[in-house]
């Protein structure tokens, strides 16, 4: 039987381990077994934090419009299906921008919509 040394193909996987983990507190970042399993979890993490995001940012988008409608005197339910009748065809994130950047334009479509 053959003699077999793996000691670059160990090394290779040990040095892409703890690249992934740099950064990280104390044995987190040095010891190969710990850094393996921090860095799993990250990952776990950054995916679900992904997923999150997209929640996080329609919640925002419906609290500013809520709140731009509220003193037209409009709830936010009511621009919503009023627009739906409409046929307007801007989405939260668009109503959103225009309630922060052109608020101008903004009060013109819930003056169209009313």
């Amino acid at each position: 039987m053959a003699h077999i040394k793996r000691g670059v193909v160990s090394r290779r996987k040990h040095k892409k381990i703890l690249k992934l983990a740099k950064g990280y507190l104390a044995l987190k970042s040095r010891a190969v077994r710990v850094a393996k399993q921090a860095s799993l979890h990250a990952g776990q993490y950054a995916y679900h934090g992904r997923k999150l995001r997209k929640r996080d940012f329609r919640r925002l988008w419906i609290t500013r419009i809520g709140e731009a409608v509220k003193q037209e005197e409009l709830s936010y339910s009511v621009f919503i299906n009023k627009l739906k009748k409409a046929n307007v065809q801007l989405d939260r994130k668009i109503l959103s921008d225009l309630v922060v950047n052109a608020p101008e334009a903004f009060k013109q479509i819930v003056a169209s919509v009313k």
